[in-house]
């Protein structure tokens, strides 16, 4: 259907965008549900150890990482409507399947109540094997979850790309993208809250089915901008700025799309440009995602379902959520203002966020005072990490065609999550051993379990300035991929 006739624009690219940031929301608190339940709920059913819930979260990001590299093309192939359609669908079953596992744990070692394996004696044979067996249960589970939000990204930024032009494409993304901030900031709020009154496995379930929810407004809602009936020949027009715009309404007449075949990608400099930009920096944002709960009940004892660990949390994120926003708009400033083009005022702006991580080397120290002060810290690279991610994320739309957008993002995604199995796997492994040790185990003034976390988060602070450096290597300036006839 062609678009609408009126002499004012309409406004559909941001209803389009507050539903990729309704998915992006839904997407981290999937995410989430395990982090806020493992510690207090899980892990004394199941007899799980730091190293045990490392592992998940290790290979839930190493599966998700060669998912991504797939979905991207997935995406680009299956269209943007169906593809995500699928995406969420997947994960949202991955996510409600984890409220299963209790109970075939149950099944398969014979113990017939909650209460009998709460009473399994630690360290025993028998705990061991219901750990082991409970762990490949909730990795089986994890893997159907990573499988379907490994689509998430690359679809949202194809669509990103389908609806803003260049130079709005970041403060759109940094819009839908704090969708992993607000939905970080409403797990704690809700999730242990959720699993106190009804059990773990319910939190599970509620906030999986929220998915489908999702998925019957994105039928309704979504079509390409020349093809939705709720978009004008005006607001077209914006969106279309960048391009010739008897082009893109030839694409009604289905025109094929020129696209990079998917191994050729790896022959670009821009495509190492991202992936590095990812594998160096998205591991940061997952240990905080997954241990920053874990963190505040380690070195302060407070429960994940305590009002003191709901606080922390919540204002964590919500100091993510606020600032992050505005990492989008900055590379506008500088093109708007300053005159730049949109990649060069982006890694203007990038190098200004790879700054704030560097307040993670103080974390610990300050801690000593007051766990608020981790708490602020924590959230002030967590900004800084979104605002980052929004302008990386829009790098692809600068260089590469609009077909091949979903494949790059997937490669990327697939960067980061090898980053975030590494950070994530070795922080358990870590973190159990220097537990063992005790005060034997010893950096910057810290023994035991603190001396691993401090560890910890010198690596977070320097890996977005060596990102930074690294990819400016490779693309010094703006050099968009054009594809010859």
């Amino acid at each position: 259907m062609a678009p609408i006739q009126t002499s004012k624009m309409t406004n559909f690219r941001w209803v389009i965008c507050a539903m990729l940031f309704f998915a992006t929301t839904v997407n981290y608190m999937d995410r989430q549900v395990l982090s806020l339940t493992w510690k207090d709920f899980i892990a004394p059913e199941f007899h799980w150890t730091d190293s045990d819930y490392g592992t998940i979260t290790g290979l839930f990001s190493i599966f998700y990482a060669f998912a991504c590299l797939f979905a991207g093309k997935f995406i680009d192939w299956m269209g943007t409507k169906k593809g995500y359609l699928w995406a969420i669908f997947i994960w949202s079953t991955g996510a409600c399947l984890h409220a299963g596992c209790g109970w075939v744990t149950m099944q398969i070692e014979g113990v017939g109540s909650i209460e009998a394996l709460r009473a399994v004696k630690a360290g025993s044979q028998v705990a061991l094997a219901i750990a082991s067996v409970s762990v490949w249960l909730f990795l089986f589970c994890r893997m159907v979850l990573a499988l379907g939000e490994a689509g998430n990204f690359p679809a949202a930024i194809k669509v990103t790309a389908e609806y803003f032009p260049k130079k709005d494409r970041a403060f759109a993304t940094s819009i839908f993208n704090a969708g992993a901030s607000v939905g970080a900031l409403a797990a704690p709020a809700t999730i242990p809250l959720l699993a106190r009154a009804w059990g773990w496995e319910m939190a599970f379930i509620i906030i999986g089915a929220l998915g489908y929810v999702w998925m019957g407004l994105w039928v309704f809602l979504y079509d390409k901008p020349n093809k939705n009936k709720r978009v004008n020949e005006v607001e077209l027009n914006y969106i279309e700025q960048d391009n010739d715009l008897s082009e893109v309404k030839n694409e009604a007449a289905e025109t094929e799309e020129k696209t990079i075949p998917f191994f050729k990608c790896f022959q670009y400099r821009q495509t190492w440009s991202f992936i590095m930009g990812k594998f160096m920096t998205d591991g940061v944002w997952w240990f905080f995602l997954f241990w920053a709960p874990a963190y505040f009940s380690d070195q302060y004892g407070y429960a994940s379902d305590s009002p003191m660990a709901i606080a922390l949390i919540f204002a964590l994120y919500a100091i993510v959520t606020i600032l992050s926003i505005g990492g989008g708009y900055l590379p506008t400033y500088f093109v708007d203002k300053k005159g730049m083009n949109p990649y060069a005022g982006r890694m203007r702006a990038m190098l200004i966020f790879a700054c704030f991580p560097i307040l993670a080397l103080v974390a610990q120290p300050l801690g000593a005072y007051s766990a608020w002060w981790p708490a602020i810290i924590i959230g002030l690279v967590g900004a800084g990490h979104q605002a980052w991610s929004a302008n990386l994320f829009s790098t692809i739309g600068d260089m590469f065609p609009k077909s091949t957008i979903a494949s790059i993002t997937g490669i990327g995604a697939m960067a980061g999550g090898v980053g975030s199995f590494l950070i994530n796997k070795g922080s358990g492994v870590l973190f159990t051993y220097a537990e063992e040790q005790g005060k034997a185990f010893t950096f910057f003034g810290f023994d035991g379990k603190p001396a691993g976390y401090m560890i910890v988060f010198c690596i977070c602070a320097v890996a977005y300035l060596i990102g930074w450096v690294i990819m400016k290597a490779l693309v010094p300036k703006y050099k968009p991929i054009v594809l010859e006839d």
